[in-house]
């Protein structure tokens, strides 16, 4: 009686299978972290509301206060508001779910480049975050109330100036993560810094259009998104410099190297 071959398709379905239970447990650990964030902020829904809109109440008009016209808007957004915390304070925990399922199949040189990328740009997100809260909402809801036409009313809906606010921080967390673009597509060889910079031109022209389509329409969040997107892209173009000659004495002293011991 002839012996039964394993067949061998499930050799090749092993790593994969491996891998896809690795990649579930990975985020079945992200979304753990956001919730139970979430369940240790609802409590505080209320306060942390009144935290957020801190810059806007304070630049009210004498007698004047927020509103809700919503039904179930006093409830339903602070609870918005701290799903959407959760998330962004569980950022370092999904990044770092992300990197331990993809830091295996990469060499060490490119584990330790990846990895100060990752805690730099995650860096870079909360600084374009503060940034936002401290600097601009300050000046954009003093601008607001100052161009208001006689005989109207300011009063802020509760939920479109969370919408606002939030878009805001999501927009000045990705601007200040433009270092990070920069210095990855000069490592990854997809441009150079001396391209980089005879564009500058047309990326300070960009940036003014991206500040244009992601802050409202004033000139005070527009340019308080602009320019710091254009000085942090020359800060990128400094460091990518930076790697590359570091990069390039490298290669040189591992030639070197190679030389003598050839001779």
């Amino acid at each position: 009686m002839s012996k039964t071959k394993s067949p061998q398709y499930n050799k090749n379905e092993m790593p994969l299978l491996a891998h896809l239970i690795e990649l579930r447990s990975r985020l079945i650990k992200a979304v753990l972290a956001v919730v139970i964030l979430f369940v240790a902020l609802i409590a505080f829904a209320n306060e942390i509301y009144l935290i957020l809109v801190k810059p806007l109440m304070e630049q009210l008009p004498e007698n004047s206060e927020m509103v809700a016209t919503g039904l179930i808007d006093p409830f339903f957004t602070p609870f918005k508001l701290v799903l959407i915390l959760s998330f962004f304070l569980a950022v370092p925990v999904i990044l770092h779910q992300v990197w331990s399922f993809v830091a295996p199949g990469l060499y060490t040189r490119e584990r330790k480049t990846s990895r100060a990328i990752l805690v730099t740009s995650i860096l870079l997100f909360y600084l374009g975050m503060v940034f936002c809260y401290y600097v601009v909402f300050p000046l954009m809801f003093q601008f607001f109330p100052s161009v208001v036409p006689e005989g109207i009313r300011y009063i802020p809906d509760m939920t479109n100036s969370l919408n606002i606010m939030i878009k805001l921080f999501f927009a000045f967390g990705l601007a200040f993560e433009v270092p990070i673009f920069t210095v990855v597509a000069v490592l990854s060889g997809a441009t150079t810094v001396e391209k980089l910079r005879q564009s500058r031109s047309y990326v300070i022209v960009g940036a003014f259009a991206i500040g244009m389509l992601l802050t409202p329409p004033d000139m005070i969040s527009q340019t308080l998104l602009a320019v710091p997107m254009w000085l942090l892209f020359e800060i990128g173009l400094i460091f990518a410099s930076w790697l590359k000659s570091n990069d390039s004495r490298l290669e040189h002293s591992k030639k070197a190297a190679a030389t003598r011991v050839s001779n």
